[in-house]
Parts: C-alpha cells; structure tokens; sequence
C-alpha cells in the first residue's frame, strides 16, 4: 500500500485536524512503535512547513535514544532531565520554545534549529518518549501546532500494545 499525504488546507487548527487523520489512517491496525513512529515522522516533516528535524527519542530504562526522525543526523542519547527533550520527558508537560537560545541546557544537534517543541510520551505513568520537532525559524510554533501535535502523539500513544 503506498499513502500519498494530501495537501492541507483551512485554519490551522483544520489542518492539525487533517493531519491528525492521515496520521490514524497510517497506523490504523498497526501496533509495531518503530513502524509507526517512522511513518509519523515523514507525514509531519513533509506536511509541515519550516521544520528541519521531526522525530522520536525512546526511553530505555535509563536515557533517551533517538529512533525514527527526518532530518540530519541527531544526538544519540539525552539524559532525563537534560535540554527540551530531556525535560519533556521528567516534567510530562510539553515544552514549546520560541528561541532554543534562550532555553537553558539546550542541546544543539543541529545548530541550524532556532525553534522546538517536544511532547512527552507516556502511556499510563509509564514513559515512552518523546516526539519532537525543530525549526530554523524563531518562533516557529504556537498553541495551535502544540494541541496539533500533542493530538498526534496521543494517537501514535493509542497504538501501542
């Protein structure tokens, strides 16, 4: 089966909500979290304009360790606690930065990144990661796109077993 992601079209939030039902529609009946958080990170970076990173971070017991994303090549491993996604991921409220320089810890993997948003992922109280999406531009992401993507998330959170 091959998707096509549509074009959006409306207000912003009508756009997270036909972004959100591609998303269902691509892991509908699928519950491997590797497949699934592949297919989310390319339908929102080629969905979403302005991003130069959108990905995941799984927690392994002990850190963050980088799984599916679009973009450049990423840290590896975060510590709980440590930058936007580090911080997500203890305080289990997402953090949306309007300058990553002025974000203290922040850890710059790509240093063309100027803007962040990182929802957390817990199912239960059990922590999965984190989803998380940059931008080369100041800004880049406001309430809107935070309820968008804490949407997505929790879809992508439905899925697993």
């Amino acid at each position: 089966m091959s998707f096509t992601s549509q074009t959006l079209s409306g207000s912003k939030p009508e756009q997270y909500g036909q972004l959100l039902a591609q998303a269902r529609g691509l892991m509908h009946g699928e519950t491997d979290r590797i497949a699934n958080a592949a297919n989310l990170s390319a339908l929102v970076y080629h969905a979403l304009p302005d991003l130069n990173w959108a990905g995941f971070y799984f927690y392994d017991g002990t850190e963050l360790v980088v799984g599916p994303f679009q973009g450049l090549p990423a840290c590896v491993r975060i510590a709980l606690g440590r930058g936007v996604c580090g911080t997500a991921a203890t305080t289990r409220q997402t953090q949306r930065v309007h300058d990553v320089e002025e974000f203290p810890g922040h850890i710059a993997c790509d240093a063309a990144s100027r803007s962040e948003v990182v929802v957390p992922l817990y199912k239960g109280d059990t922590l999965i990661g984190v989803f998380d999406l940059d931008s080369p531009k100041v800004g880049r992401f406001d309430a809107d796109d935070q309820q968008g993507l804490e949407a997505i998330a929790h879809a992508f959170i439905e899925t697993l077993p």
